[in-house]
């Protein structure tokens, strides 16, 4: 089964066109054509020394919009998050359309690749991911979730905001691109790309007033079918908690059709965590008194 989880350009490409070579003027034997040859040859560096420094500059810009959003965020406040708890309800939708009232979930989360999700009011039936591993655990027990489904999850925690600010920006291989003013629904925004060594691309949108972040987009390649898809995430409603602001709503997109919304009640950081909740084969039950969470 399938719940709702914590989005682009593949690549940007940069093209100079070039003009008609001053060598073939310089073929036809004028004094002109081949003192141009020689203004030429001496302007290519400079050109190219300058198109350098646009580029750099544009990285510079990009990595200082994110800079600014992280302070935004809360800066050390939230650079220093080890683990969430959120409480609230999500919903999915099929073609835009939703396909339940919604459900209640718990989710925990610690940072770097451990996760569990808890629904339903007797919160008896949960999703738990620790490393590349998933599981779904009922009163059955665990149940190794479909690889698919697994790769969605995957993919999904690579391209998060958590992965993105704490990973990829600290990256030397990760590419950075201010892409220019934007919309972010019908919000005005900032854009930049991040480009890691795998050509692998997401694009973050910041608000041009708080500098908040307010989507995520990001395209992948579906292995299978070789089809391009585009994944976007919307977070909105932020909050201050504990110094770090935080967004108490999340839409999702896929190939631009809504998939799943969540609305957040309640969220706290940086609280003791029993670690058998993250183990789907340790038996824990949160409704047990001795459950530290």
């Amino acid at each position: 089964m399938k719940y709702p989880h914590l989005i682009i350009v593949p690549a940007i490409m940069l093209a100079m066109s070039l003009k008609a070579s001053p060598r073939a003027k310089a073929r036809t034997g004028d004094q002109p054509a081949a003192a141009s040859v020689t203004a030429a040859t001496d302007a290519a560096p400079a050109t190219q020394g300058g198109a350098q420094k646009n580029d750099a500059a544009n990285a510079r810009k990009a990595r200082a919009l994110l800079d600014q959003a992280i302070q935004a965020l809360g800066g050390e406040a939230f650079l220093n998050i080890r683990n969430m708890q959120q409480q609230g309800r999500t919903y999915s939708f099929h073609h835009g359309q939703p396909t339940s009232n919604g459900v209640l979930f718990w989710r925990f989360l610690e940072y770097p690749d451990k996760e569990r999700i808890e629904i339903t009011k007797e919160r008896d039936i949960a999703e738990v991911f620790a490393g590349d591993k998933g599981y779904e655990v009922t009163y059955k027990g665990p149940r190794a979730i479909e690889k698919k489904d697994l790769d969605d999850y995957l993919r999904r925690r690579k391209f998060s905001l958590e992965t993105v600010v704490r990973v990829w920006r600290n990256d030397s291989t990760v590419a950075f691109f201010y892409d220019g003013q934007a919309l972010a629904g019908n919000l005005p925004a900032e854009q930049i790309t991040l480009i890691n060594a795998k050509d692998e691309a997401v694009s973050l949108y910041f608000d041009v007033d708080t500098h908040l972040p307010i989507k995520k987009r990001y395209v992948w390649r579906d292995p299978v079918d070789r089809e391009r898809n585009v994944e976007e995430e919307i977070y909105d409603n932020y909050r201050s908690v504990e110094g770090v602001m935080t967004p108490y709503g999340f839409t999702r997109y896929y190939n631009g059709d809504m998939q799943s919304e969540r609305f957040v009640n309640s969220v706290t950081y940086n609280q003791e965590l029993n670690p058998a909740m993250f183990d789907a084969n340790s038996g824990y039950n949160p409704n047990k008194p001795s459950g530290k969470h």
